[in-house]
């Protein structure tokens, strides 16, 4: 995918963006073709780290005991203790609107069982199950990483969607990001760019526009 390319439809969708008091996201949307989502083996489901970030706030959550959550309570947004874990059940529905707050969880791999038990059946849905972090581990540089990170998950139409940044971002930096992405999920591809029908850039709310492909 020549950069150049993208850099044309970035622009062109932008400009055609009605004007917004607020940031909006700028996303690329990745149509396939000729890709079996019926069979496992061929959905996507992946983390991708962003070179120059999403050019927003991105909310981790840590569960965790008390020495990893004192490393890490400086940078972390939500702190949860093992004793918080065990209330949450009482409270579903405060419960459920703090896991669509948090864009990722981290989970010490002792309490990953407990989280299971406790959250899976509200985190899995919400593609926000936890990445486990062993004892030893620093969760800062881990935190740190996860706020430059999208996903990119096929679910039953064969189309990506995935945020690159903002439009308060600088052009280079979204193309470069929209590369890294492509370059990813092409990788995952059986037939590499031949099973990719079209992409487009868009805004939050204006008009999808087609990158060309060579």
């Amino acid at each position: 995918m020549d950069n150049e390319l993208i850099k044309k439809s970035l622009q062109e969708a932008i400009s055609k963006a009605p004007k917004r008091k607020f940031s909006e996201s700028v996303d690329i949307a990745i149509n396939l073709k000729d890709v079996d989502l019926s069979n496992p083996k061929n959905r996507i489901n992946e983390e991708i780290v962003l070179p120059n970030g999403r050019g927003k706030k991105i909310k981790v959550g840590l569960i965790s005991g008390n020495e990893m959550a004192s490393k890490a309570k400086n940078v972390v947004d939500k702190l949860i203790s093992a004793e918080e874990l065990d209330k949450m059940m009482d409270d579903k529905k405060g419960t459920k609107k703090m896991i669509n707050d948090i864009d990722f969880f981290l989970a010490e791999t002792a309490l990953m069982a407990r989280v299971g038990k406790i959250l899976g059946a509200m985190m899995g849905p919400r593609g926000k199950v936890p990445r486990p972090i062993p004892p030893s581990a620093d969760p800062v540089p881990i935190i740190n990483n996860l706020r430059r990170t999208v996903k990119a998950r096929t679910k039953e139409k064969p189309v990506i969607h995935v945020p690159i940044g903002t439009v308060a971002m600088e052009e280079d930096k979204l193309v470069e990001n929209a590369a890294e992405v492509f370059k990813r999920i092409e990788s995952k591809l059986e037939k590499g760019e031949e099973n990719i029908r079209a992409i487009y850039i868009k805004t939050t709310m204006g008009p999808a526009v087609k990158v060309e492909m060579k």
